[in-house]
């Protein structure tokens, strides 16, 4: 395994970083999640190989993936030697005061986290979503107050637009408070929209970035013309990402197969080489439903690609609409009661 510093920080993660969206007890939220028994085996694998970074959230799968994966860290690693990463921002239940990310909504989340996943400190808490309907000086004091409390140890962020993220740096450095030290963000073959604002801003500000969806939901891993998955006939963030530059898509999706074929390994593999050689990633967040999949992400750490083929592979792409900053379908909650 290969490890990288965690942006401006001291923390050391491994280069790839397990997301645990896959593992969780159904519920309704996504039917393609592993239960416990399923799950187990593969954080362990993970673990094995190296892997100290493990990316959960307070929604995945009403709270039952930081469970899972809270058990299985718990069972399997020392708590000294791996980095937890979760979220905050997400419904917990359907009332007033339950989501966001308010002082009292954050306060009562992070316990509710530290709860689930069975440890006394969060190694990274990242605010899902940007929160238009709160303060950020709000917000951000409440962050601070939660790393002097000694819950959690540094503070993320995911999926917004430069100037906010950009905001909310500065308005922390005016007033002293504890600072992001990454940013999670929406970023594969097929969407290369945070090369304009957001990443050129992370590596100026010593930022880490965690690209969540690497592989586009497994479009890259296989041809375009292919049944869906599982994964993806439940999915309901697949039509909101991908649906107005399919021709496009199509031919990026192409070339990782043929880039694939002529160095004989998997699209995945390629897929996620391509991003390993951008100075601007610093670990991606791979998801792993199976053994093979976590194997096409070891593998990946090794596989270089050349600048032809890295040319190749992003020729096709062209500019995509803004995607990946919304609320998740479910978060979109009505507060009035019959």
């Amino acid at each position: 395994m290969k490890y990288v510093k965690f942006g401006n920080t001291g923390l050391t993660v491994s280069k790839l970083c397990l997301g645990c969206m896959t593992y969780g007890e159904a519920k309704g939220d996504h039917d393609w999640t592993l239960d416990e028994e399923a799950s187990r085996p593969l954080i362990k694998q993970a673990l094995e190989a190296g892997i100290n970074f493990f990316d959960t959230a307070n929604v995945y799968s009403s709270g039952s993936s930081e469970e899972i994966v809270g058990r299985a860290l718990n069972d399997f690693a020392k708590r000294d030697e791996i980095v937890i990463a979760t979220k905050a921002y997400g419904p917990w239940r359907l009332a007033p005061n339950t989501m966001g990310l308010s002082r009292k909504s954050l306060m009562h989340a992070v316990d509710d986290s530290l709860r689930r996943l069975g440890t006394d400190y969060i190694d990274l808490y990242q605010i899902h979503r940007f929160d238009p309907e709160t303060p950020i000086e709000e917000t951000l004091e409440a962050l601070d107050a939660i790393v002097k409390s000694g819950k959690v140890r540094y503070i993320g962020a995911s999926s917004m637009f430069a100037w906010q993220f950009l905001k909310m740096l500065n308005t922390s450095e005016a007033r002293g408070w504890s600072k992001f030290v990454s940013m999670q963000n929406y970023y594969n073959l097929l969407y290369r929209e945070e090369e304009r604002e957001m990443f050129p801003l992370c590596q100026d500000q010593n930022i880490a970035t965690m690209p969540w969806s690497p592989l586009a939901r497994g479009k890259l891993t296989r041809d375009w013309d292919a049944g869906e998955s599982a994964r993806s006939k439940s999915d309901r963030l697949i039509p909101l990402l991908y649906s107005k530059t399919e021709e496009a898509d199509r031919q990026v999706v192409e070339a990782v197969g043929e880039v694939a074929a002529n160095r004989g390994v998997s699209r995945a593999q390629v897929a996620l080489a391509w991003m390993l050689s951008k100075e601007h990633v610093t670990t991606p967040i791979v998801g792993a439903s199976k053994a093979s999949h976590m194997d096409d992400a070891l593998a990946a750490l090794d596989l270089e690609l050349s600048s032809e083929e890295i040319a190749q592979l992003e020729a096709p792409y062209i500019p995509h609409e803004v995607a990946g900053m919304f609320s998740f379908p479910s978060y979109d909650i009505s507060l009035t009661k019959p």
